[in-house]
């Protein structure tokens, strides 16, 4: 969850080989209501806007399109906190929704103090992170994470919604 920018606020992902895949960098403007997920080369992949509707806030992700001469935002997904005070468990549960026009679930994040995992409409795993762990059991620290995702199952995505949790969570 470290920034490549001195006094950022961002973090950077790495694959297993060392190599950044991923970094969302906020330039020293923390709890921005407007963060971008960045490829290796600093090419914006998402842009995601916190909407906060007094009670029922809810997260847009637009996936930017580039045609070789412009660029342009294509509404993506939508996070939207699912409020269930019925529920006994310390979890907390959030919907998302793909496509502007759809109203249908498809996926859940469920974020609890130690990890984030996200199912699919039918209740699959699909990614999971959470702390990460040396060989030895011993933990690093709180801000270096792991993130396991299925195969065949769209990585940027998968890294947008972890982008939501940091925001939900007032770490990016």
């Amino acid at each position: 969850m470290k920034s490549l920018v001195y006094h950022g606020n961002g973090c950077t992902v790495y694959d297993s080989k060392g190599q950044i895949v991923y970094r969302i960098d906020n330039y020293n403007i923390k709890r921005s209501k407007e963060v971008h997920l960045m490829d290796s080369n600093g090419r914006v992949l998402f842009s995601i806007r916190n909407r906060k509707v007094p009670v029922f806030g809810h997260w847009d992700g637009y996936k930017w399109s580039y045609d070789g001469v412009t660029s342009k935002e294509i509404p993506w997904f939508q996070v939207k906190k699912v409020h269930n005070v019925l529920r006994g468990d310390n979890l907390s549960y959030y919907n998302v929704i793909l496509g502007c026009n759809s109203k249908a679930s498809c996926y859940t994040i469920i974020l609890s103090t130690k990890s984030i995992k996200i199912v699919n409409q039918h209740g699959r795993l699909v990614a999971e992170v959470k702390q990460k762990q040396a060989s030895s059991g011993v933990l690093f620290g709180d801000d270096v994470l792991t993130l396991v995702v299925e195969p065949h199952v769209d990585h940027s995505l998968v890294m947008a919604l972890v982008t939501v949790c940091g925001l939900i969570h007032h770490r990016i």
